[in-house]
């Protein structure tokens, strides 16, 4: 596609598109049309509208929710292990899409005994970091964490960490949320949930203490957020390092926003554990780059 092309990533809650012509990114879009929140609208609407806004047609790449059974075409999961350079090849065109010429990238499963696991949106990710910064373990912070464990350029085993979405729910739908009122940093109390986290074998009895430690004067009512968020990234922390265990100098790389990427980092000083970071639009770029120019040739 050396003419150009259009890269999208379209998500659950938001969508981000770039134009690419000759090489160079001229012009970008963010919404917040995920596919669950189309607002009535079906994605092929949704695609007629961003599409509006650029009046040459070029080719257009697309990864994420929006090849899931809750999006617009389903794309198969390739199975693990899977080599992330076969990404292209089992791309799926969008024939509703005319006159673009549009694809869907798959998305890769783990369907073991006792792991079964989905992504899409990250294998795209995690192309592009390989092709950045190649690594034997990819941490993907969010709202669910990926832990992804590469042999070379192939994808052998992954899992999927609820960290950010437990967060989330603890505070706004749980007693521990009950009565808190407007929550504010507080960098010391986030490194004392990590270091609570990372030494805890039992994440569940800590919690209803979160909420006792406040009503008996022991944590600030404004600073729950952040002991909270400490103890939950510090834990997942502790339990994944034994789940991918890294040889002695050997670095994990982290992909994700520059904010989040830096939480996780403070927890992986705490561990002992050598990484280094990448931003994550940056990684998909790379990623959604390398397969448009698989899918011209």
């Amino acid at each position: 596609m050396s003419n150009g092309f259009i890269a999208i990533d379209w998500g659950s809650t938001n969508l981000r598109a770039w134009r690419y012509e000759n090489g160079a990114c001229v012009d970008s879009v963010r919404s917040e049309a995920g596919v669950t929140r189309l607002g009535g609208r079906t994605p092929q609407q949704v695609f007629g509208e961003l599409m509006a806004r650029w009046q040459r047609p070029l080719p257009v790449v697309m990864a994420g929710m929006i090849g899931s059974n809750a999006g617009w075409l389903q794309a198969p999961y390739l199975p693990c292990p899977s080599p992330l350079t076969g990404l292209a090849r089992q791309a799926i065109a969008v024939e509703q899409a005319l006159p673009y010429r549009a694809w869907i990238i798959p998305g890769i499963c783990v369907n073991g005994e006792d792991n079964c696991n989905v992504m899409r949106g990250e294998e795209t990710q995690l192309l592009g970091a390989h092709t950045e910064l190649p690594s034997p373990l990819y941490v993907m912070p969010g709202t669910h964490s990926k832990w992804v464990q590469m042999d070379g350029d192939t994808l052998v085993d992954f899992r999927t960490v609820m960290t950010g979405e437990l967060h989330h729910l603890l505070l706004s739908q749980s007693l521990i949320g009950v009565g808190l009122g407007e929550q504010r940093p507080d960098a010391q109390v986030f490194e004392r949930g990590l270091a609570a986290g990372l030494g805890e074998r039992h994440l569940v009895r800590r919690l209803f203490e979160t909420r006792a430690a406040h009503l008996l004067g022991k944590l600030e009512k404004s600073a729950v957020s952040d002991w909270l968020s400490g103890l939950l990234i510090g834990n997942e922390v502790a339990q994944m390092q034994q789940q991918y265990p890294l040889a002695a100098h050997t670095a994990l790389t982290v992909i994700g926003n520059p904010t989040l990427a830096q939480r996780y980092g403070r927890a992986f000083d705490m561990a002992g554990i050598r990484y280094r970071t990448l931003d994550g639009d940056r990684a998909f770029q790379t990623g959604i780059r390398s397969i448009a120019n698989e899918l011209e040739d």
